[in-house]
């Protein structure tokens, strides 16, 4: 068997606070949905995801995929939200087999409601930590490693 490749002295300082940000990070933001919108970073991954697509309607499987989630998750926070009124269900018009998730405009309205505060979070939080540059670079670097998993 072969030799572990152990993680150098540099790398280790720069994989440990990775690792803490990975950790941190979704908490912070869930931390603020949940206290300013009573909604998860899941729910609101979904609600954006929905109100940024055409007529704000996505299939349930390509909405999980988008807000990185299994169709199972995704199927019981859409039952979630249709009891809240923010989405609906409805059979895709040009295939019966899938099904579309639809924002209706009570759910517009919550994204509305709850981008402002998203953002800003996401400003304090992320990108007023960084300079444009180190921005820029970060958004490179989670591709390349996004394209790997």
């Amino acid at each position: 068997m072969d030799e572990p490749r152990w993680l150098t002295d540099e790398e280790q300082q720069a994989w440990r606070p990775l690792v803490a940000l990975l950790f941190r990070l979704p908490a912070a933001l869930d931390a603020q949905l949940q206290r300013d919108a009573q909604v998860t970073n899941f729910d609101y991954m979904v609600l954006a995801s929905l109100s940024e697509a055409p007529d704000r309607t996505l299939r349930m499987s390509h909405l999980a995929a988008m807000a990185s989630g299994s169709l199972s998750r995704l199927s019981h926070v859409v039952s979630r939200m249709e009891r809240r009124g923010w989405v609906r269900r409805e059979s895709c018009p040009g295939d019966g087999r899938f099904i579309n998730a639809v924002l209706t405009d009570e759910g517009w309205r919550k994204i509305e409601e709850t981008a402002p505060g998203h953002v800003e979070a996401v400003r304090k939080l992320i990108i007023g930590a960084l300079s444009p540059e180190e921005f820029r670079a970060l958004g490179a670097a989670s591709r390349h490693i996004l394209d790997r998993l």
